[in-house]
């Protein structure tokens, strides 16, 4: 896994895995970006925003950046486990066979736990998404990026600022009933909390020990949103023709309910991180 160390993550590491994620076997997407104007989305603050839509990712969400640079930072032929029921899960159950997992030609005894967000190459995979954001705007503003254990907000927040945005606000936002980072900042070190949100793949129980330490590095503040307004955002990307679940759409609720401080005029990066919501889900969320 490497040094767990916010030391440890330099711009020729992210670099480095950026290459990794974009030449993986697995074939991430370099999502677009488009102009919130060229939507038919509300906006009552007059700003300049992006929306990048890695809800059209390859398995429906930013995870598959993090997971693609875990597998070849590994062994070939290794045998791994982890734990996540969400995104995670699905982009590390994906990449199974194409790294050629054989269950009978590997020790039963000689697992390697992957984690799902408390992880160097997971972090530095997600930091690929950042890299993407600074070929489209140069030099953003504001970005806004939801937060769970905060791998993907580490990982955007650490490609920004050692590209050399030193003047770009990275704001990350947490469900109200699972603020484990917001409550982090609060305390000056990670710590954990019974979480229950709408937006379940934002509520691990606690923060990572290394995005806690890189979001303090790099991150300006975390804000918070309650459920209803996840749930709103939700409904209202999907009028506006896109597929958001409520934990990729927590940026997004965000914005839109002037959560973030200082937006009049500024260049603004909103991500969509997940569009992983069927039809019998989005059905309980208000018309």
């Amino acid at each position: 896994m490497g040094e767990m160390s916010a030391d440890a993550v330099t711009l020729d590491l992210l670099r480095e895995a950026r290459e990794t994620v974009r030449s993986s076997p697995l074939g991430v997407i370099n999502t677009p970006m488009i102009p919130w104007c060229q939507t038919t989305l509300p906006l009552n603050i007059h700003c300049n925003v992006h929306v990048k839509l890695e809800n059209m990712q390859r398995t429906g969400s930013f995870k598959i950046r993090g997971v693609a640079n875990q597998f070849a930072r590994r062994p070939k032929g290794g045998h791994f486990v982890t734990m996540s029921a969400g995104n995670y899960g699905k982009s590390f159950a994906g990449n199974c066979p194409s790294v050629q997992i054989h269950p009978h030609t590997v020790q039963e005894d000689n697992m390697t736990f992957l984690h799902s967000y408390d992880d160097l190459d997971l972090i530095a995979g997600h930091a690929s998404m950042g890299m993407e954001i600074l070929e489209v705007t140069p030099e953003p503003d504001v970005v806004v990026v939801c937060c769970g254990g905060g791998g993907l907000l580490a990982g955007v927040a650490a490609a920004i600022k050692l590209s050399g945005c030193n003047k770009t606000r990275i704001y990350g936002v947490e469900p109200e009933g699972a603020c484990t980072m917001y409550k982090s900042f609060i305390e000056k070190k990670p710590v954990g909390m019974d979480t229950k949100s709408v937006a379940s793949g934002l509520a691990p129980p606690f923060a990572g020990t290394l995005p806690f330490e890189l979001c303090q590095r790099y991150v300006e503040g975390i804000v918070l949103v309650n459920d209803e307004e996840i749930k709103a955002a939700v409904s209202t990307l999907y009028k506006s023709g896109l597929v958001v679940e409520p934990s990729g759409s927590a940026a997004f609720a965000a914005v839109v309910n002037n959560k973030i401080p200082q937006l009049e005029g500024k260049n603004v990066v909103c991500i969509l991180s997940g569009g992983n919501i069927g039809k019998d889900e989005l059905a309980n969320f208000p018309d």
